[in-house]
């Protein structure tokens, strides 16, 4: 990951609703939601969800899929396994403590992360 993709990233994250949006999407999985469950889910109106969910579709953290006449989103899991590679990438590379190594593996749909 580019230094640039892990600053949009961050930015489109660094806002409440846009987390608790991508947080609800990696909580879906792979299936992900509809647009109208996460506004239910979230007690977001359209508008402000369609906000938000185009933020987090730039920063490519989320993916939409049309189903007729919804639309269903889905989190973009490489991209967040990126980021977190990106941040975690020389984690703790001047210190001889063991406890501060990055955990090792990604995270995948449907795991527990």
């Amino acid at each position: 990951m580019e230094t640039t993709d892990a600053i949009a990233a961050l930015t489109a994250l660094g806002h409440a609703k846009r987390l608790a949006i991508f947080r609800l999407l990696v909580v879906a999985g792979p299936a992900g939601r509809m647009a109208g469950d996460i506004g239910d889910e979230l007690g977001m109106p359209g508008a402000t969800l369609s906000f938000h969910l185009k933020e987090l579709a730039n920063a490519g953290l989320v993916t939409a899929e049309p189903q007729g006449r919804f639309v269903c989103y889905r989190a973009a899991f490489d991209a967040m396994n990126g980021l977190i590679a990106y941040l975690t990438h020389n984690c703790c590379a001047g210190s001889a403590d063991a406890g501060c190594a990055p955990v090792s593996g990604a995270c995948r749909p449907g795991d527990s992360c």
